[in-house]
């Protein structure tokens, strides 16, 4: 997990899993790729473990979809990966809201989960 291509390939792993319970509304299968203690910090107050992660994406309007871009990566420890992505929300309704997302994933004995996750708007 020493090159940019193998910590990418990890966050994409996780990430499009992320993207496609995002992209079909899916709050129980987009919750169930974070640690059972994830810090999240979405746009609203933060909340720890997947029940908060759930009920974020619950409250989100259906046709919502999400688009990444993986900016940077590092490898802080063995079992960890870090991504600072571009992501792209679209609405059915109204703009595109872009933001920074910082995740932080890591490998459990269920595969890679995300422990982190911080969105930030950089207006």
């Amino acid at each position: 997990m020493n090159s940019d291509s193998d910590r990418e390939k990890i966050l994409r792993h996780v990430l499009d899993r992320w993207k496609a319970g995002v992209d079909a509304h899916e709050p129980q299968q987009i919750a169930a790729l974070f640690t059972e203690d994830a810090i999240f910090q979405g746009l609203h107050p933060y909340s720890v473990g997947r029940p908060g992660v759930a009920a974020y994406y619950d409250s989100q309007p259906p046709g919502l979809t999400a688009a990444y871009r993986i900016l940077e990566t590092r490898a802080p420890a063995e079992d960890l990966v870090l991504g600072y992505l571009a992501v792209g929300f679209s609405f059915t309704d109204r703009p595109t809201l872009h933001v920074s997302l910082s995740v932080l994933v890591k490998r459990t004995e269920e595969g890679w989960h995300i422990s982190h996750y911080q969105v930030s708007r950089l207006d």
